[in-house]
C-alpha cells in the first residue's frame, strides 16, 4: 500500500509512538511486538490508575480527561444494566490533519492494542472504528485486523470525508445508519452511543497512548514531557513549513524547535490547533512551549495538534478569509448559527479583506454565532476568525486604509483541492439590478440586502450547501440580474 498521502514523520529523542518507523516503514504484527513488545490486559480499576497517573486526555481536540469518560461509561453501563461499546474516532476529517493517518497507515496495532485494552477493562461487546472515505488508512487498518484476534468483534465504518463528520455525535450517528452530522442536540454517548449503548469514544492517538502507557506504566510514561502533561505528542506541521512533517515530540519542548525542523519560514503568525484553534504572534511562537499549557499561555491552543505557519509574502487575513469560507460551506446547516451566522462571518470577513468593512463587522458577527450552535463549529469558527483580527493587527489597519496589505492569498492553510471546492459564483449585473430584494428571501444565508436595499454577498465562490437555493434566487429574479458561472471564470 502507498504512504505517499501522508507527510514523512520526523521524532525529537526517543520515539514512542513512531518507534519503528525508519527500520519498517509501516508496523506489520511481528514487526509492532518486535518493537513495541506484549501488552497485558487491565482491569477497570487497573486502566483508570494508569490515565489518571499519566493524565490521559484526548487527543482529538477537545482535551478531555480520558479517566472521566472511561469512568461515566462504566457508570451508565451498570445504572442501566447494558453492555457497552469503544468506538476509535480516526476520521480526521479536517484538511490539515495528518497525525491519525500517520499511525493508520504505519503503527495500525498500537491503535487496535488501546482499543482491545479499553474493551477489555469494559467487557464490552464490540469495537468500531470510524475511519474517512479518502482510501488513507483503511487498508491498513483491514490488514492489521486480519493479522491478530481482538477481545470482541471489530468492525470499521467509513464516513464521508467532511469536517464535521468527526464531530463525536456525527460520527455515532454515522455508525448508527444515520446522517453523518452532528445530533442538533446534547447526547452523551456514555448514556447513548452506538446502538443506544453506553459507548466510550476517543480519538486514535489516544487509544494508541493508552497502549504504550500499558506498557511502560506511569512512572516510564512520564520520564519525558511535562509533570502536568506527561508523554509525547503528534503534530501535524503544514501551513508554509518547508518540510510538512507529522512531529512526534515530547511536551515542553520550545515550538520553535519543531518548526525550526519543518523549515517554517519567519511570518507574521502561527495558527495552533487548526481550523478550530487559535493563531498567535511571531513573539508567541518563539516562546511557547508544545503543550496545551504552553500554547494556552500565549493565546493559542494545541487542539488536534494542527501547526500551521504563515510567509511574510502572504495575506494573513485573506487565508483566513478562505478557511472561513470553507468551515461555513462544512456546516451541517441544521440550525440558524451555521446556516445564517456563518456565512455572515464568511461574508464579513472577506469585506474586511477587501476594505470596505471594520473589523467590529466581524467581532458582532462572531458573536451572534457564539454559545447558540447545535455543535461547536460554530464556536470553534468564531473563535478562528476573531483570533486573526487579534494577531495581525497591522494587515488589518492595512486593508482599512488601502483596501490591501499589498500581499498575496496563496491557499497555504491545507484547503481542499480546487476538484473538491465550490465551483459556482454568483454575479449580479448592475444595469438589471432594481433592488427588488427577492433574491435575499429565497437564499438568505448566502445573500443580505445592503443599506440601499441592493443584494450583498461575498465575492467567494458559493458553498456547495447553499447552491441549490442560490440557484432558486437566480431563477426567480424578476430583473434577471443575476447569474451563477464558473469559480474559475
Amino acid at each position: 500500500m502507498s504512504l505517499t498521502a501522508v507527510p514523512p514523520v520526523a521524532c525529537f529523542g526517543e520515539p514512542r509512538l513512531t518507534a519503528g518507523f525508519d527500520e519498517f516503514g509501516r508496523l506489520d504484527l511481528t514487526a509492532h511486538e518486535m518493537v513495541h513488545g506484549a501488552v497485558n490486559p487491565l482491569s477497570p480499576k487497573g486502566l483508570l490508575r494508569l490515565v489518571e497517573g499519566i493524565e490521559l486526555k484526548g487527543k482529538g481536540g477537545a482535551g478531555f480527561p480520558f479517566a472521566r469518560k472511561f469512568r461515566a461509561v462504566l457508570e451508565s453501563a451498570d445504572r442501566q444494566d447494558l453492555p457497552t461499546v469503544v468506538v476509535v474516532n480516526a476520521t480526521e476529517g479536517e484538511p490539515g490533519a495528518w497525525k491519525d493517518k500517520a499511525l493508520l497507515t504505519r503503527a495500525p496495532h498500537l491503535i487496535l492494542d488501546g482499543a482491545a485494552i479499553a474493551a477489555y477493562a469494559l467487557d464490552a461487546d464490540e469495537i468500531v472504528i470510524g475511519v474517512a472515505d479518502d482510501g488513507i488508512g483503511e487498508a491498513s487498518l483491514t490488514a492489521a485486523l486480519a493479522e491478530r484476534r481482538m477481545p470482541v468483534r471489530t468492525g470499521i465504518v467509513t464516513v464521508p470525508h467532511r469536517f464535521i463528520s468527526g464531530e463525536g455525535g456525527a460520527l455515532v450517528r454515522g455508525i448508527n445508519g444515520e446522517a453523518h452530522i452532528p445530533p442538533g442536540r446534547k447526547v452523551r454517548a456514555s448514556d447513548t452511543g452506538v446502538g443506544g449503548l453506553p459507548t466510550l469514544l476517543s480519538n486514535a492517538e489516544t487509544y494508541a497512548q493508552l497502549a504504550l502507557a500499558a506498557r511502560l506504566g506511569p512512572y516510564e510514561y512520564g520520564t519525558v514531557g511535562t509533570a502536568d502533561e506527561p508523554g509525547t505528542v503528534l503534530l501535524t506541521v503544514t501551513g508554509a513549513a518547508g518540510r510538512p512533517a507529522v512531529v512526534e515530540c515530547p511536551t515542553g519542548i520550545p515550538l520553535k524547535d519543531v518548526l525550526e525542523l519543518c523549515e517554517a519560514p519567519e511570518g507574521p503568525g502561527v495558527l495552533t490547533g487548526g481550523y478550530h484553534g487559535q493563531w498567535i504572534s511571531a513573539e508567541g511562537a518563539a516562546t511557547a512551549e508544545v503543550s496545551r499549557a504552553g500554547f494556552a499561555k500565549v493565546g493559542g491552543s494545541l487542539g488536534a495538534g494542527i501547526i500551521m505557519p504563515l510567509s511574510a509574502e502572504v495575506c494573513p487575513l485573506g487565508e483566513a478569509a478562505q478557511v472561513v469560507t470553507y468551515l461555513a460551506g462544512e456546516s451541517a446547516g441544521q440550525c440558524g448559527p451555521c446556516r445564517l451566522g456563518l456565512p455572515d462571518l464568511a461574508r464579513s470577513l472577506d469585506l474586511i479583506v477587501g476594505g470596505s468593512a471594520a473589523a467590529e463587522v466581524v467581532r458582532a458577527a462572531a458573536g451572534a454565532v457564539k454559545g447558540r450552535g447545535a455543535c461547536s463549529h460554530p464556536d470553534g469558527t468564531a473563535r478562528f476568525a476573531t483570533s486573526a483580527l487579534e494577531i495581525f493587527t497591522e494587515d488589518l489597519e492595512a486593508h482599512a486604509a488601502r483596501g490591501t496589505c499589498g500581499k498575496k492569498v496563496k491557499g497555504v492553510l491545507g484547503l481542499p483541492n480546487a476538484a473538491d471546492a465550490p465551483t459556482s459564483k454568483l454575479l449580479v449585473d448592475w444595469s438589471r439590478c432594481d433592488g427588488h430584494g427577492l433574491c435575499a428571501h429565497v437564499a438568505p444565508e448566502f445573500i443580505r440586502l445592503d443599506a440601499n436595499g441592493f443584494p450583498s454577498f461575498p465575492s467567494t465562490p458559493v458553498p456547495t450547501w447553499l447552491e441549490a437555493g442560490t440557484r432558486k434566487a437566480v431563477r426567480m429574479c424578476p430583473a434577471l440580474a443575476l447569474r451563477l458561472t464558473s469559480a474559475n471564470g
